[in-house]
């Protein structure tokens, strides 16, 4: 195992170093002293110290260079100061009873630890967990928790891949935040980064150049995984994402930019990665989630199918689409997106739009055949990266009506794919969510250059006034506007009265909690108008009417999804206008022979038979 692994008061300490003549162990102290790592088989140095205890600070000296540990399990001063040796036995978990968690019935919710609260601490993210319980969720996403520079990041810049962040607690803090999510019903998944290392207090090319390819991303320098040496960097990866799964109970992985994990090897290190995991947990259920922006679906099937085993993709499409539908707006990558209501209903019944077809602003075809069902499609309104992605950083309900805000919640939270909430999207936060990251002066501004260029691809964000407006990542006041304000989520908050009578319905109505395996149909009502069908003759078909558009009135629909089973009326069940989430009223969208759909609005109907009364 590399790093620093402590059994009783003797430490093992191991790293990969295959081109250095010397390498040694100082250990900090009243005693401080050094001592020589032993060369082993295939450029592995290692050494065995008695007298070790868990805090015991300590480096690498490789042919004269002092360096942190790349394999460090804690960096109590960040990735440029010393490691810290951890007990990874000391904590004491009290989820014996805890098996995991399936993609069916799955509700996501991704959080930033660091603006979740306003202390930005495991602990005190842990005060939140039953409120995500009561909400309805089933599994918090929880960005990337590798220990970066500076004082604030999004994660993405991680270098140290085994330590958990210290700006957010001690080594068994996530630990224990994992524990409290367990004890609420709520598994935790954790977004990790296998495709970059961070530009700064990445030491790894002190140790082996053969950590990285001659390929790029565009972060940075892409990892090896199919080059020479490359053996041993593949053993640290699976390794780390094992370790996740391991030692901090984690339910499961979401892989950041598959796209950009190059490997031409025989087997592929996602497809390996992802048998490691599920071994490595144990009798525990856990996920392994991509986000692949192709969107190349064949990553979801089976190894031996030609796939990489994992369970489920991010889909963009639904999200371009629906930002389409609310703000009108085609600018960029929404580029090759209409809004329409065919859309919408082709990203619920069909998930991904793009299968294979042309794609212009790539100039490429996009996407594969999604052979799977919706539910393997990780669907949203908000994430990290796209409310970011925008000069102001606004949310969705700052950008639309209210009534199509809430249309398009419920196409979201009832639709049959696997849905994901933004933290704060379920109390309609009205903290922003921008891209920070606080860094050296002199990479600070290159990288607050860089999101100017990013963002140039809007043209809004292309303009003067524009380019003058993009916050400064590495400003303090740029990350703190994004922390929630709790005050704002009460219990007469409209959006969340919402959230959780969706959620409810969802969890609760066994058509709807089925995700439409007993068959699942959609049709377009008009530009902007669509419905979702689910049929289950036992317990009665569900019917999703949604109008993003003004009100249908008296007008022939000749759409036979519309039509009641034999036997059956439909008798509404939810609307998106009830006055208890903001809306003008609720009205009966079939009041007589003709159908009455309300503008900017979600309804759902249930087939009860003839004479029922209402469920």
């Amino acid at each position: 195992m590399l790093g620093a692994t402590l059994s009783g008061t003797r430490c093992q300490f191991r790293v990969w170093a295959p081109a250095a003549k010397q390498v040694l162990v100082e250990l900090e102290g009243p005693s401080s002293r050094r001592l020589p790592l032993v060369p082993i088989e295939d450029g592995y140095h290692a050494a065995e110290v008695d007298g070790i205890s868990a805090g015991q600070l300590y480096w690498y000296i490789v042919d004269g260079r002092r360096l942190p540990d790349p394999c460090s399990r804690f960096q109590p001063q960040g990735p440029h100061g010393p490691s810290m040796v951890v007990d990874r036995h000391a904590y004491r978990w009290r989820d014996g009873s805890w098996h995991g968690i399936e993609l069916a019935g799955l509700v996501l919710y991704e959080l930033h630890v660091g603006t979740f609260t306003e202390e930005g601490t495991f602990a005190a993210a842990a005060k939140r967990l039953a409120h995500l319980r009561e909400l309805g969720v089933t599994a918090v996403e929880v960005m990337p928790l590798a220990e970066c520079p500076g004082r604030f990041n999004w994660g993405y810049d991680g270098v140290d891949w085994f330590a958990p962040s210290h700006h957010y607690g001690d080594y068994d803090a996530f630990k224990a935040f994992v524990d409290a999510a367990h004890a609420e019903g709520i598994g935790v998944i954790l977004d990790v980064v296998y495709n970059h290392f961070g530009p700064d207090g990445n030491y790894l090319r002190c140790f082996s150049p053969h950590y990285f390819s001659q390929r790029a991303t565009e972060w940075g320098e892409a990892i090896n995984y199919d080059g020479p040496h490359s053996a041993a960097v593949r053993d640290m990866v699976i390794a780390n994402a094992c370790e996740w799964v391991r030692e901090f109970h984690l339910d499961g992985l979401r892989l950041d930019a598959t796209q950009a994990i190059f490997d031409d090897s025989p087997r592929h290190i996602i497809a390996e990665l992802t048998a490691a995991v599920r071994l490595a947990a144990g009798g525990r259920r856990v996920l392994v989630i991509a986000e692949n922006e192709p969107e190349e679906a064949t990553h979801l099937l089976p190894v031996e199918e030609g796939g990489q085993g994992i369970d489920a993709m991010w889909n963009d499409d639904f999200h371009h689409s629906a930002m389409v539908a609310a703000t009108g707006r085609r600018e960029a990558y929404y580029h090759d997106y209409l809004g329409t209501a065919q859309e919408l209903v082709s990203a619920s019944v069909r998930g991904f739009l793009y299968q294979g077809q042309y794609y212009p602003w790539q100039d490429q075809f996009r996407g594969a055949p999604l052979r799977g069902s919706p539910s393997q499609c990780v669907s949203f309104l908000q994430n990290h990266d796209q409310v970011a992605n925008s000069v102001t950083g606004r949310r969705l309900h700052q950008l639309t009506s209210p009534g199509v805000f809430r249309a398009l919640t419920a196409t979201l939270l009832l639709g049959p794919q696997t849905p994901l909430l933004f933290m704060g999207q379920e109390f309609a936060a009205s903290a922003p969510f921008l891209f920070f990251a606080d860094h050296q002066p002199e990479l600070a501004r290159l990288v607050h250059e860089g999101r100017r260029r990013f963002l140039s691809q809007f043209a809004s964000a292309k303009s003067a006034d524009g380019q003058a407006f993009i916050p400064d990542p590495a400003d303090e006041a740029t990350f703190r506007r994004c922390k929630l304000d709790w005050r704002e989520c009460t219990a007469d908050n409209p959006t969340l009265r919402m959230h959780r009578d969706l959620l409810r319905l969802r969890r609760e109505d066994p058509v709807l909690r089925g995700q439409g395996r007993r068959g699942l149909g959609g049709a377009v009502l008009g530009e902007h108008a669509f419905v979702l069908r689910w049929y289950d003759d036992g317990e009665g078909d569900r019917l999703l009417v949604v109008n993003l558009g003004r009100d249908i009135r008296e007008q022939p629909l000749p759409e036979p999804l519309l039509a009641a089973p034999p036997g059956r009326q439909w008798i509404l069940r939810w609307s998106s206008d009830h006055v208890d989430y903001g809306g003008s009223g609720t009205v009966d969208p079939v009041p007589g022979r003709g159908w009455l759909i309300p503008g900017q609005s979600a309804m759902l109907l249930t087939a009860v038979r003839c004479g029922e009364q209402r469920p």
